[in-house]
């Protein structure tokens, strides 16, 4: 796997609030899926013993950004890197969201933190001939939505309550979804007996990011999975929500 040693161009906090950030380090990152991840270090030593997993936020000419929630003494560390810094990347890791033929109607789907890796998503999405709809929920403030208006038909938000109140699954071929576990289980119910074909990525505490430690396992109807090797991306069809 790939590993780079990339200097951070830009590390900004996005959240009054909640302790958001959005950091970009340059390089060339093209060959990366929307919806895969990088495990992530931005100290030197030992300590922290493990590299941070962090989807995929958007990639341009000048590198990747990854959006991060500081919530532990790794991405601590993040919230103090500077432009010139230097920060460790491994990666891609991870399968992402499959492509999807042109003249697909698509929506993407996020909700809180997992806004981060539907930005990708849309680019490319738009890139290729499938311009989706964008729904994302927060809990206190909207963020970033002025950065999905160019890769969007539309771009739903909402404050609290659930964003999944705003979407009819009819309306889709294909939906992609990144947040809470239980949205990604409500939105599963929601699209059963429906024409759309829903894509999600689960989130699951992970050590080595390459499926050798077996910690993200979760369960399918193909038998247990790795959210880190065979993930984090899964046909929500196939996973089994009390597994998790």
């Amino acid at each position: 796997m790939p590993v780079k040693q990339c200097k951070v161009i830009s590390n900004i906090k996005i959240s009054a609030n909640d302790n958001m950030y959005v950091i970009k380090v340059a390089g060339d990152f093209k060959d990366c899926r929307m919806g895969q991840f990088y495990m992530l270090r931005g100290w030197e030593g030992n300590y922290p013993l493990l590299s941070r997993p962090i989807s995929v936020h958007d990639v341009d000419d000048e590198g990747i950004s990854f959006m991060y929630r500081v919530i532990g003494e790794g991405t601590k560390l993040f919230s103090q890197m500077q432009a010139g810094d230097i920060m460790v990347v491994q990666g891609p890791c991870g399968n992402g969201y499959p492509d999807i033929e042109a003249g697909k109607k698509v929506a993407l789907i996020g909700g809180g933190m997992g806004i981060a890796p539907l930005l990708y998503a849309a680019r490319q999405l738009t890139k290729k001939g499938n311009k989706p709809d964008v729904y994302l929920g927060f809990r206190e403030e909207v963020l970033e939505e002025e950065k999905y208006k160019p890769f969007a038909n539309k771009v739903i938000t909402r404050i609290g309550g659930t964003i999944l109140d705003d979407i009819s699954p009819n309306d889709y071929d294909v939906i992609f979804t990144c947040g809470p576990l239980g949205m990604e289980k409500a939105l599963a119910e929601k699209v059963k007996g429906t024409k759309a074909k829903l894509y999600l990525s689960l989130e699951k505490n992970m050590a080595c990011g390459m499926g050798a430690c077996l910690v993200c396992s979760v369960g399918t109807i193909k038998g247990n999975k790795k959210v880190c090797k065979d993930g984090p991306v899964f046909d929500a069809a196939e996973v089994l929500f009390d597994e998790i």
